[in-house]
């Protein structure tokens, strides 16, 4: 049985490639391939018109009128061209002058015309769609199809003699033109061979004029139009990577018809033949020749084998199918590598030498032990991160490596990690400990242990890396996304943070806590006159006294620009809030000495003290704010401790100023003049509004800057002076002010 196991081999080899269709990709690579190696011209019976991008620049519209088609035609026949096939779709009806120009055309050239029928396959899959000429044009000509197949790598291959178009077989344009029969026959292969480049072609436009080398050209030929313009999209692609236009193909479809160059496929009984052949000579001499003779003779038998398909192909219109000879041979030789060849001596140390070349190349440190714990492999990485040479490490126990944990924690087991690498899908496990270099130095450590049965017993690896760094930049990304870069002080972020769990602790033990929230007053004095330089030294300088003065227990932060925020558990202060909210206060009546000169900086402080002053950290943010605008207006440089009176007054506010900005902009307000006598040149006025609620005087307070009927209030000026004595009426319009009222450059005083 051993005797016959690589002809076994072989069979099984090509019983899959038979059964899969494997060897089709190889048999239609190989006879591209030899048309590549051949060369023939075309004969030169038939010429493509070619409706080019010249022909469309210079004709102007698209699509052409068939008049134009109908003068080609005429062209054609003074030239003494023999039979003309249009691949252009006349499915359609144009205008009807030039549809009848164009059935006249094909009466007078007497049925020597080919028109062109195709099938669309339908958008959903249904019944295809055929396109037939016209019925005037059909009864005028010859009818054609000019489908053909598209294989499943995309390329064209094959021609058909004809398609069943209905109920009738319709020839194709090729067959036509080369005046063969289309009765069942089945499709044949187009000699790619044949050099497209070498088919004669003429511009469209070139017979229209009548230039008489180019209607030289088609005399007594046969002839195809069709588009060859890149823009109009008739594009096949054939073998060897080369790209030709659909009049092109069905040229090169006759000139294989017209050269007796339909190429078929030989019979099977010869391919079965040959294999025989080839296995019978290999049961032969198996034993009888050494591995390198019996290579030379698969290598030398595939080679006659495709020179003898070649000259076939070259010499008579046959294609010899060689793939499965081929796959027979490479599965022979593979059968004598398999056989001769000790694979897992050889994939044993390719691994062995792959593993080393690796393993010295990592940039971390790899470190092998054996199942005792015993170092086995060490490489540069691993002398890089701990200061060790190989020497100094082979054999000693992984252990060396860990510091003793100054929590008295056990130092990582190699063989506890690795054994739970079996279990994890990824087969491996990531700790971190602090290692040990060889000067003595302590560092963090990250290592993924793995661990796997070898020859030699059960073995442990472990990638390590020296992660202090990243230690040091996670610490400085954290610090600097909870810290305020300027002051050192805890940001808006770590501040709510905090809040949230002092709230939540204070609630647990029934306590409050107290939320301060702090404005710089003239600050931006510091700024504008002595830069913002001095104003970060004045920033940094309030920072170190809040701190210092609000005591360990407390959180100072700072919020933005010059507001500060000071958060506490109200049981771990020593005097009530409002207490410590002025004597935080009272701490910035001294100056601040920076350097050579001192600032006197005050600042004003809102308070807010949970649950009354906000349930949650959003809440005391925002009331403490309300609190510190309040205390900006009412008690600067001391302290307010919020109230609800405050947000609704507030709210108020906001809500009239909204309902007076609205006024002015629908022209509610109308300025009155409410004369007193002749009192200078200011006259009184009044500006009224239709507002339904609110008061008039308070809406005056708060109309500074607004705009009445068009005029600023402040800045109303009448048409003439009102002379001694003039008396205007109450309640006087400013319409009739201006016709009657003083002159216009005076000012006119409005009475809040």
């Amino acid at each position: 049985m051993k005797r016959y196991r690589p002809h076994i081999l072989v069979v099984i080899a090509l019983a899959v490639v038979l059964s899969t269709g494997w060897h089709g990709a190889l048999r239609n690579a190989l006879t591209d391939l030899r048309f590549a190696w051949q060369s023939r011209a075309a004969s030169g019976n038939v010429v493509v018109v070619a409706i080019d991008a010249p022909s469309i620049d210079q004709i102007g519209v698209w699509p052409w009128p068939r008049r134009l088609h109908a003068e080609l035609l005429h062209r054609l026949e003074a030239a003494g061209a023999q039979d003309v096939a249009f691949d252009v779709d006349f499915s359609t009806p144009s205008d009807p002058a030039s549809d009848e120009a164009f059935v006249k055309a094909l009466r007078d050239v007497g049925g020597s015309t080919v028109l062109p029928s195709f099938k669309q396959p339908a958008p959903n899959g249904g019944a295809a769609y055929i396109n037939h000429p016209l019925k005037p044009f059909s009864n005028q000509s010859w009818p054609a199809v000019v489908n053909v197949a598209v294989e499943s790598d995309g390329l064209v291959r094959r021609y058909p003699f004809g398609e069943k178009l209905g109920d009738a077989l319709m020839p194709s344009m090729a067959v036509v033109l080369a005046g063969q029969d289309a009765n069942r026959r089945p499709p044949f292969l187009i000699d790619f061979s044949i050099r497209a480049a070498s088919i004669p072609s003429v511009s469209y436009v070139d017979v229209l004029r009548g230039d008489a080398a180019t209607l030289d050209k088609v005399r007594g030929k046969k002839i195809i139009v069709g588009a060859t313009a890149l823009e109009l999209g008739d594009r096949f692609s054939v073998p060897n990577g080369r790209i030709v236009s659909g009049p092109v193909l069905q040229a090169l479809a006759a000139e294989s018809i017209l050269q007796n160059r339909m190429l078929r496929w030989t019979s099977d009984a010869g391919m079965m033949l040959g294999l025989g052949l080839i296995c019978l000579l290999m049961i032969t001499s198996w034993r009888r020749f050494a591995p390198g003779l019996r290579v030379a003779i698969l290598i030398a038998a595939g080679a006659a084998i495709e020179l003898v398909a070649t000259l076939v192909q070259a010499r008579w219109p046959f294609v010899i199918d060689t793939s499965l000879f081929h796959i027979a041979i490479i599965a022979y030789l593979t059968a004598i590598a398999l056989d001769e060849i000790d694979f897992r001596s050889l994939l044993g140390r390719i691994a062995e030498s792959r593993f080393h070349r690796i393993a010295m190349s990592l940039g971390d440190g790899l470190v092998c032990t054996d199942e005792d714990h015993r170092i086995t492999v060490w490489n540069p990485g691993a002398s890089a991160i701990f200061g060790y040479m190989p020497a100094e490490m082979i054999g000693r126990p992984f252990e060396t490596l860990c510091a003793v944990p100054a929590d008295g924690d056990p130092r990582p087991s190699m063989h506890d990690a690795a054994r739970q690498s079996l279990l994890v899908p990824g087969g491996a496990v990531v700790v971190e400990f602090e290692g040990r270099r060889k000067n003595g130095e302590t560092f963090p450590v990250e290592a993924s242990f793995s661990g796997w049965q070898g020859t030699d017993g059960f073995q442990y690896g472990a990638i390590l890396r020296d992660i202090s760094v990243r230690k040091r930049e996670a610490e400085r990304v954290r610090y600097l996304a909870e810290h305020d870069a300027l002051t050192g002080l805890a940001n808006r972020n770590m501040l709510h943070a905090s809040l949230a769990s002092l709230i939540t602790a204070a609630e647990h033990r029934s306590s409050n806590v107290a939320l301060l929230v702090l404005g710089l007053d003239g600050f931006q004095q510091i700024n504008d006159m002595f830069g913002h330089a001095a104003g970060d030294l004045v920033l940094r300088a309030v920072a170190e006294r809040l701190t210092a003065e609000a005591g360990a227990e407390a959180i100072v932060a700072r919020l933005s620009g010059d507001e500060y925020a000071v958060a506490l558990d109200c049981a771990d202060a020593s005097e009530p809030i409002a207490e410590f909210a002025e004597r935080i206060a009272r701490a910035f009546e001294t100056p601040l000495a920076m350097g050579t000169r001192q600032y006197r900086v005050r600042i004003s402080i809102g308070v807010a003290v949970h649950p009354d002053g906000g349930r949650n950290a959003d809440d005391l943010l925002g009331n403490g704010h309300l609190a510190l605008t309040k205390a900006k207006l009412t008690r600067r440089g001391s302290h307010l401790i919020f109230e609800s009176a405050i947000r609704q007054e507030l709210e108020n506010r906001l809500t009239l100023e909204s309902e007076l900005a609205l006024a002015a902009d629908r022209g509610e307000f109308e300025l009155f003049y409410q004369p007193q006598g002749s009192s200078g040149r200011r006259q009184p006025g009044r500006s009224r509004s239709a507002h339904p609620l609110a008061a008039p005087r308070a809406r005056l307070r708060l109309a500074c800057g607004v705009y009445a009927g068009g005029q600023h209030v402040g800045s109303v000026r009448a048409d003439r002076e009102l002379g001694d004595g003039d008396r205007l009426p109450p309640g006087a319009r400013l319409g009739n002010i201006r016709q009657r009222g003083p002159r216009g450059d005076q000012p006119v005083a409005v009475p809040a």
